[in-house]
């Protein structure tokens, strides 16, 4: 089992737990993965939930020797489904209603980079690496990246990180927006612990009112985006939560 999850303070931490190879991507980690991530999701207990990695990496992307193997049976079938598992990830993130922070201990590249990004909020230690590595051996960008960079570095830059590969340190994703916060390799737990403590004390209904509707607005229009921000401040201020805040808010 690669996949670990732990949970304490209503923070569920995920790690990719495959060190020896960098937390490449193999066998069942990904439906594991999305597995735990649905666990989480369905889990009262969790407010928030991080990703990481175990070791010097986050995760270097999809097993070589793995996809080697396929290529040399010819299993297409296997391969595709590979990718779907992918999808069914990034996907699952993006609609669960719990946010889920990416913490980035070291090299996060192909697979391992877009995961990072698919996330709602990325920590990073001053270590860490991302790559659009897929055209170093002849392949495509998949788990969103395609869709997730752009939005985060613009276009045309996107465009070159995917066409060479190359590796972004740390200070260059902060300055073009892969990562929302670096910090120093020591204070990387400390502070994703932090993020993740305040992230998970959000009531509920709020917390799954925010992230929809910074999602909608990706597509929506001004007016729609505002539609949305009423009927979703409707259904926070009838929330229970809501009620005792505010009351408690008042009585001081």
């Amino acid at each position: 089992m690669f996949i670990t999850t732990a949970v304490a303070d209503r923070v569920a931490t995920i790690t990719l737990d495959r060190p020896e190879k960098l937390n490449a991507f193999t066998g069942t980690m990904r439906e594991d993965l999305l597995a735990a991530l649905r666990d989480c999701e369905r889990n009262d207990a969790v407010g928030a939930v991080v990703i990481t990695g175990a070791g010097r990496a986050f995760c270097a992307g999809g097993d070589v020797a793995f996809m080697k193997a396929l290529q040399d049976s010819g299993d297409v079938d296997a391969f595709r489904r590979l990718l779907e598992a992918g999808s069914a990830i990034v996907l699952q993130i993006a609609r669960m209603d719990k946010p889920v922070i990416a913490s980035v201990n070291g090299v996060a590249a192909g697979a391992g980079c877009n995961l990072a990004l698919a996330c709602d909020y990325r920590i990073a230690s001053e270590t860490a690496k991302f790559s659009q590595s897929f055209v170093r051996i002849g392949l495509h960008p998949d788990w969103g990246g395609t869709w997730l960079l752009p939005r985060l570095v613009g276009r045309s830059r996107a465009f070159e990180i995917a066409m060479t590969g190359r590796m972004v340190e740390a200070e260059e994703a902060l300055a073009i927006g892969m990562v929302d916060r670096l910090v120093p390799a020591a204070l990387l737990s400390t502070v994703t612990s932090e993020v993740a403590a305040a992230f998970a004390a959000v009531p509920a209904v709020a917390a799954r009112s925010i992230k929809r509707a910074f999602a909608a607005s990706e597509a929506n229009d001004l007016e729609s985006q505002l539609a949305l921000e009423a009927s979703q401040q409707i259904a926070c201020f009838e929330s229970d939560e809501a009620r005792e805040r505010i009351a408690a808010f008042v009585s001081r």
